[in-house]
């Protein structure tokens, strides 16, 4: 595997990490919001990653590894009903809705992805360093 190659393919790991936590600290954000609505709820966002040395393999690219991030979409979990008839936002049944953020979840998600990027990171720290090696040996 040439040092490219694996500088790649760590930075696009580090990439969809870096996606993976941005999503995750906005559905932290989003954890207490409310709405008068169902579907005006907040859902959390999770990001759906794709496999770049798939696409190679079947000819859709050139690249050979790493992942992207193929889109982001809704948690299917519902959002949770919650009586409050004196929030503005209540229907006429008294109720909101509530995000359907789970916050342990999603602060484990953050840690997750920050051992992943940082993983990503440690690839190429040690690429760095066997290259720097290689070209000391070579000097000799």
């Amino acid at each position: 595997m040439s040092f490219e190659r694996l500088m790649s393919i760590a930075g696009t790991g580090m990439n969809a990490q870096l996606i993976r936590m941005n999503t995750t600290a906005s559905n932290l954000d989003n954890a207490g919001v409310v709405a008068g609505t169902d579907a005006g709820a907040f859902r959390a966002k999770r990001p759906m990653f794709e496999s770049l040395l798939n696409n190679a393999m079947s000819g859709k690219e050139s690249f050979e590894g790493g992942v992207k991030v193929s889109g982001i979409i809704n948690d299917p979990k519902p959002v949770k009903q919650v009586f409050e008839p004196n929030n503005p936002l209540a229907d006429d049944n008294g109720y909101v809705f509530a995000s359907n953020v789970n916050e342990i979840e999603e602060l484990i998600e953050m840690m997750d992805a920050s051992r992943a990027y940082q993983n990503n990171v440690e690839v190429i720290s040690t690429a760095k360093q066997l290259m720097s090696r290689t070209l000391e040996v070579i000097k000799v």
